[in-house]
């Protein structure tokens, strides 16, 4: 068994005095943004066995969620991962491999809190739970040698189209949301509840259709009947209306990679960047926000599907 030395990507060059994690993954995407790319609109080039377009899964599977997802699909972008997979060093020695000599981690995240006793003007004594972030480090298993197989498997066929899009078609109906066929523009009306969609033929491809679609159901689920997200919007174009958007954005992006579909880079979005900027700018826990409730409305369209049909979290 080799004697490995790793590091965390996230921590490389970093000083003794080292950026808070919300500041520095917040400052991540802010770099990309300011460069035109959206962290969540991932390039689909992988041709692993597990899947061309699906989010970062754990070892035994299980989906990552939030915003570990963006951070490990810009990592596995910038190294060229084609395998989804990703796993600590301890979680690779127990499948019996292990890192290679010399390998960087990527850094991933979950919420944890801490117990802190305060007292009131009162004089009362009382304990808080403060929330705080977590910072672990994980691998690819293109970083591992002498994992199980499944780990190194590549597709051995293409996905159809056909069967591919069936099944977002099946999805989309299993959510029960009402959606009205005709005219020019994709939107979800919450005044009335219902999401407008232009035809199938109006559109480039049935991936666009279907990744429109999935776009406009994130929002349908902000709806008081069913998450009751509100995000503060007043009106069309404010910091509230992008925020929402934001949140749209990244749940089309981690559903389409829940149906294998390629997601929609929207061009009437665009005028969102400099909003989106100035929100993160100003609130380095923004992009985190936006991606749990992102997450959180996928995973609500997930629960509304038929027993059968429900795979994926």
């Amino acid at each position: 068994m080799s004697t490995t030395t790793t590091k965390s990507r996230g921590n490389r060059g970093s000083s003794n005095k080292r950026e808070d994690v919300y500041t520095r993954i917040t400052n991540q995407v802010i770099a990309q943004l300011e460069q035109g790319v959206r962290p969540w609109m991932k390039p689909w080039n992988a041709e692993h066995a597990a899947g061309r377009i699906t989010r970062p899964l754990r070892c035994n599977g299980e989906a990552y969620n939030g915003i570990n997802i963006l951070m490990l699909w810009e990592s596995a972008e910038e190294q060229g991962f084609a395998c989804p997979l990703w796993l600590t060093f301890k979680q690779a020695k127990e499948l019996g491999g292990h890192v290679r000599k010399g390998e960087h981690g990527s850094s991933v995240v979950y919420a944890s809190t801490f117990s802190k006793t305060e007292e009131t003007d009162a004089g009362e004594t009382i304990d808080k739970d403060i929330p705080f972030l977590k910072q672990y480090t994980v691998f690819n298993a293109e970083q591992c040698e002498g994992l199980p197989d499944r780990f190194y498997a590549l597709k051995q066929a293409p996905i159809s189209d056909i069967e591919r899009i069936a099944e977002a078609d099946s999805f989309f109906r299993g959510t029960g949301a009402e959606i009205v066929e005709g005219g020019n523009r994709a939107c979800y009306v919450q005044s009335q509840d219902v999401i407008r969609m232009p035809k199938l033929e109006t559109f480039v491809d049935a991936e666009s259709h279907a990744a429109t679609l999935a776009h406009e159901l994130t929002h349908w689920t902000k709806h008081v009947s069913r998450l009751d997200r509100d995000l503060g919007r007043k009106k069309w174009g404010d910091e509230g209306y992008a925020m929402e958007e934001l949140v749209a954005e990244m749940g089309a992006a981690f559903l389409c990679a829940d149906l294998g579909i390629t997601p929609e880079l929207r061009d009437d979005h665009a005028s969102y960047l400099d909003y989106w900027l100035t929100v993160l700018k100003q609130d380095k826990r923004a992009i985190f926000q936006a991606a749990s409730l992102a997450s959180k409305a996928v995973a609500f369209l997930h629960d509304l599907q038929p027993a059968t049909q429900t795979e994926q979290a």
